[in-house]
């Protein structure tokens, strides 16, 4: 069989190097960076952070997936207790329980939600204006996005119920999801991936790949629209300010604080894996979207705002900070009208297959990555055994 090229060696990257060469390809992973993961880097050091809160959420498609290849490795999850500890901001105030209402919207399918209505109207018609205002604040946790109101109704209430499932989806890869990368990396090269760091792509090195076999760009969509030439190669992303902190410990600091009166979230990571952090600090990471013209500062007014609710004193415990400014690099957000079934498609064609949390996939966040690098990677697989002339075993994916 021909020669298979992944370039980029983040989640979707390294899904699809570990799915080609599963099904007999010979594959070879190009990444421009030094280190693998894309989005699921984590910092070196004492704190170990990922860029921006980050969980698995155990209902999704990639679980199965990973725990079946013995990739999924030790996840935490939130000890009982710390859900005493989650809070609400609202109306300026720290509360302890969320409102009814959010309770009562998450009871509803999300077959309910109409594609073509805004969330903000829907939830509205459902649960009143104030309700519908806070949830679209809560499920911005999952959105990264300055107005949820605004976005898809069915889009947001999946995103909303997911959020909102008791007991809680989200799990958390032990040691930050550096760890998980480094397993899968591991199992890829295990297969006879050849994995290439600091191995940049650019338009004429990409042609030259192309003429030894299928590649597929597992890029930011930006970058994929420079690198392919291709103009069509756009769609919606959020823009956040990422805010990590690590802290003097101390008793009865909030778990959670999630702001129903604007877009944010922060959370104290520790509380499930206390070894992200030297012993007597906590690790809190937080996101806090901004509109497409508002400076970094205002997110991290908010991000200070929901501190000062749930971690008292926090000025002064602090002994390790960093912001950073993700812009269009959260994943795709659906207008009303759209789905995922309308983004950029997973087949540009003449051998060209594109991956990554901004296309045509379904699924939440890191969910749509991996969907999307599997199925470019067994359209890969289809072509490079046209191209050869042989056969090729996908039941092995």
């Amino acid at each position: 069989m021909e020669q298979i090229h992944v370039i980029g060696g983040g989640l979707a990257g390294l899904t699809a190097a570990i799915t080609a060469a599963e099904s007999g390809a010979r594959v070879t992973l190009h990444e421009g960076h030094r280190t693998l993961g894309g989005r699921a880097r984590t910092t070196d050091g004492p704190h170990r952070a990922n860029e921006g809160p980050h969980a698995l959420y155990r209902r999704g498609p990639h679980w199965t997936w990973l725990a079946r290849r013995d990739l999924l490795g030790p996840v935490v999850s939130v000890p009982p207790l710390e859900g005493l500890r989650f809070r609400f901001r609202r109306d300026g105030a720290a509360r302890r329980v969320p409102p009814a209402a959010l309770l009562r919207l998450a009871r509803r399918s999300a077959r309910t939600a109409p594609v073509d209505a805004d969330f903000r109207s829907w939830a509205t018609g459902q649960i009143g204006e104030e309700g519908a205002r806070a949830a679209a604040h809560f499920a911005a946790a999952a959105l990264f996005h300055h107005d949820p109101g605004a976005l898809s109704a069915r889009f947001v209430q999946e995103r909303f119920r997911r959020l909102a499932s008791l007991p809680p989806e989200a799990r958390y890869p032990a040691g930050g999801w550096a760890r998980l990368v480094e397993r899968m990396a591991a199992h890829a090269r295990g297969l006879g991936v050849a994995v290439e760091t600091g191995a940049r792509v650019d338009t004429r090195r990409l042609g030259e790949l192309a003429r030894t076999g299928p590649v597929v760009v597992v890029t930011s969509l930006d970058s994929a629209r420079a690198l392919l030439a291709d103009a069509s190669l756009t769609w919606e992303s959020g823009r956040t300010v990422l805010v990590d902190l690590a802290l003097r410990t101390r008793r009865g600091d909030a778990f959670v604080v999630s702001d129903l009166d604007a877009p944010g979230w922060l959370e104290r990571f520790t509380a499930q894996d206390p070894g992200l952090a030297p012993a007597g600090e906590q690790l809190l990471q937080g996101q806090f979207p901004i509109g497409p013209d508002a400076r970094r500062a205002e997110g991290a007014a908010r991000a200070e705002d929901l501190l000062d609710l749930g971690f008292p004193g926090w000025r002064e415990r602090t002994t390790w900070r960093v912001e950073a400014l993700a812009d269009g690099r959260t994943g795709a957000v659906d207008r009303p009208g759209t789905t995922w079934r309308d983004r950029p498609s997973v087949v540009r064609g003449d051998g060209v297959f594109l991956a990554g949390d901004q296309v045509a996939a379904p699924g939440l966040l890191s969910e749509v990555s991996f969907t999307s690098g599997l199925e470019a990677a067994m359209l890969a697989v289809k072509a490079a055994g046209r191209r050869s002339g042989s056969g090729v075993d996908l039941n092995r994916t």
